[in-house]
């Protein structure tokens, strides 16, 4: 092949690659919402074998992050921590009940969604938490994160 045919091959490439990063970043990384959202037998589910999820009940040191706590009564602690998700930029409360909040947050280059969810334990003053990426493998330690900050916003009067 000539090198002039083989120029304008690279460019025509590039145009293709440049186009579908462009389509890509304005329609946003959103992912498919996962259907394992929600408490089953009062646990959330469980991580995926992916380094991209935290979860209080995950007994490995790459998944595993300590439950929330709050003091005082479930329906404020509820009503803090869905004041707190409102307040985050880029933030969203999907659902929520008595005991179970779902939020997804959206990052701000690439539009990936995360699914945030905290369970109410019914027996004491423990949240339990899970905070997964929908797309991807990695997340550069964006879900611990996350939990770590709304733990210190959490526990602020």
């Amino acid at each position: 092949m000539p090198i002039a045919a083989a120029k304008a091959k690279a460019r025509g490439l590039a145009r293709v690659a440049g186009t579908v990063a462009v389509v890509l970043v304005a329609a946003g990384c959103p992912g498919t919402r996962p259907a394992n959202l929600g408490a089953t037998n009062g646990a959330l589910a469980p991580c995926p074998a992916s380094p991209n999820c935290v979860n209080d009940r995950a007994t490995d040191d790459t998944h595993k992050i300590a439950p929330l706590t709050y003091a005082g009564a479930r329906a404020d602690a509820m009503d803090k921590l869905a004041a707190l998700v409102e307040g985050t930029p880029r933030a969203r409360i999907v659902s929520r009940t008595d005991d179970y909040l779902n939020a997804e947050y959206t990052s701000l280059v690439w539009r990936f969604v995360d699914d945030v969810e905290f369970l109410f334990d019914a027996d004491g003053r423990t949240i339990h938490v899970r905070s997964a990426s929908r797309v991807g493998y990695g997340d550069m330690g964006v879900n611990r994160k996350r939990v770590e900050d709304v733990r210190e916003r959490l526990a602020k009067p």
